[in-house]
């Protein structure tokens, strides 16, 4: 089932752009604390046996944040996996701060038509391009909240992410 294209401006669509790109860039920051706080040697760690490891979320979020940005500046999803996953922590993490400024300088080279050329995601929605950043945005910080969530279970300290944390007290 598809869901009907809103009409948007291209003023709009190239401002919208530019904070998503923004606030994607800072969030960037904080969910390289995240992923550091991963033990090397805890990567293992699952909370459940249907869970993935904190590794393998680790990766979801440092590759699926990139993959789609590439996506989106592409104009076409694919369901198919880009990137092999390193094999460290430590790896992912370089690899993440390496491809993720490319993936986001090739959305602020995109046009104000490309923006608001819809594009369908797997049949299930059909938005503009430029919907798509929020989207990118919320299931990066949606993995990130459960990898955080692992961090005292596997034995390391849980970073500040929106203010301070019992590890990392808000400093003001």
């Amino acid at each position: 089932m598809s869901t009907a294209t809103p009409a948007v401006s291209t003023d709009f669509a190239l401002a919208y752009r530019d904070f998503m790109v923004e606030s994607i860039t800072q969030e960037m920051a904080t969910t390289k604390k995240v992923l550091a706080a991963v033990l090397e040697n805890k990567k293992d760690y699952r909370v459940d046996p249907k869970a993935r490891t904190a590794g393998e979320l680790a990766w979801q979020i440092a590759s699926v944040e990139v993959q789609f940005a590439n996506e989106i500046a592409d104009g076409e999803f694919k369901m198919e996996e880009r990137y092999k996953q390193p094999a460290t922590i430590a790896e992912i993490i370089a690899w993440y701060e390496k491809n993720l400024p490319e993936a986001l300088k090739r959305l602020k080279k995109m046009t104000a038509d490309q923006l608001v050329k819809p594009l369908n995601f797997y049949g299930a929605f059909n938005y503009p391009a430029f919907f798509y950043l929020s989207f990118l945005e919320k299931h990066s910080l949606h993995h990130r909240g459960q990898l955080a969530a692992y961090l005292r279970p596997l034995g390391s300290k849980c970073p500040s992410i929106y203010g301070g944390s019992a590890d990392e007290p808000y400093k003001g």
